[in-house]
């Protein structure tokens, strides 16, 4: 396990044992489903947000799409009645909004942070001139709870989100696309060299984020049954800080699944523990950032001492 994997561990593992000492209470079951309900999403675009640190680039439209495939979902589920077509839409929705910040990014050269910036703003302010800032109730039962029992829905989203898990984790560790990835933001001219077409990876990796935010989404609004045009507010803030402190590199190429795992788990406890250790919650933001600015100092610092990525080992990068 790398150090930066093996430090947020560490830190996972002391706070769990401080509330377990100071608040036994944290670790019933009730209270861990909800963390695990209230978390799901953020991993799931903690996901996509991987693959494209990976890449070099980063996307902070994360929260603005989110709200508008929810909105998407939630239309499509008030019409047909059906969560398949819900999800559907989502992700179709998703996969476009991605797609797009892809393209702005690979092929019209647009810094990551500009165009995703823009698409932020853009999403945010149009999905409220869209709706009015009304939200959509009355959702049908056969979306809500996706048609089961409160009790069975856990299970089912829980399910989907290992099955995501593994897909990916397989995908970037035995995969040609994988390898891809590292190497583009590796290097992305060694890539290039060596045959690899970066637009279209980095393309991909936006696009394939869109998919997995349209999923979150979908999986948090059948939570409830009402879906609000405001949702995803700060969620990018969430994801981010959740890659980086598992241990992704802002400049990309050096990052893993584990660690973004590792990372959600982290920050999804900072909250919630610092309620049941009667600490005021507003310290919440203020932890992460710190926690966030350790990382990316860590980043700068290693950044000095590591050697430049040649053809060869970019490619070749786990």
């Amino acid at each position: 396990m790398p150090g930066r994997e093996r430090a947020v561990a560490l830190s996972l593992v002391a706070l769990g044992l401080a509330l377990a000492v100071t608040s036994p209470a944290f670790f019933t079951v009730s209270n861990a489903r909800d963390l695990l309900l209230a978390n799901m999403p953020v991993l799931l675009v903690a996901l996509g947000a991987l693959l494209v640190i990976l890449t070099g680039e980063i996307d902070i439209s994360c929260g603005s799409m989110f709200a508008v495939c929810s909105v998407v979902a939630g239309m499509a589920a008030t019409s047909t009645g059906s969560p398949v077509v819900a999800l559907v839409a989502a992700s179709v929705a998703g996969l476009a909004l991605g797609a797009f910040n892809g393209v702005l990014v690979a092929y019209g050269r647009i810094p990551s942070i500009v165009a995703t910036l823009a698409a932020m703003v853009a999403l945010r302010d149009g999905l409220r001139w869209a709706t009015g800032g009304a939200w959509i109730t009355d959702m049908p039962r056969t979306f809500q709870w996706f048609g089961v029992a409160q009790r069975g829905y856990p299970a089912i989203a829980g399910g989907i989100a290992l099955l995501l898990c593994v897909a990916m984790a397989w995908a970037l560790r035995h995969s040609t696309v994988g390898r891809w990835i590292y190497a583009v933001g590796s290097n992305a001219a060694a890539a290039r060299l060596a045959g690899i077409r970066v637009e279209r990876v980095k393309c991909a990796a936006f696009a394939a984020a869109g998919i997995l935010t349209a999923i979150a989404a979908v999986l948090n609004a059948a939570r409830f049954n009402q879906v609000p045009s405001n949702s995803g507010i700060g969620l990018e803030m969430r994801v981010i800080a959740s890659v980086v402190v598992g241990g992704a590199a802002v400049t990309g190429g050096a990052g893993t699944l584990r660690g973004t795992l590792l990372g959600v788990a982290l920050l999804g406890m900072i909250g919630p523990g610092l309620t049941f250790l009667g600490v005021t919650a507003y310290w919440e933001r203020a932890l992460h950032g710190g926690i966030v600015l350790a990382a990316v100092t860590f980043d700068a610092w290693r950044m000095r001492v590591r050697p430049p990525a040649t053809v060869v080992n970019a490619v070749s990068a786990p």
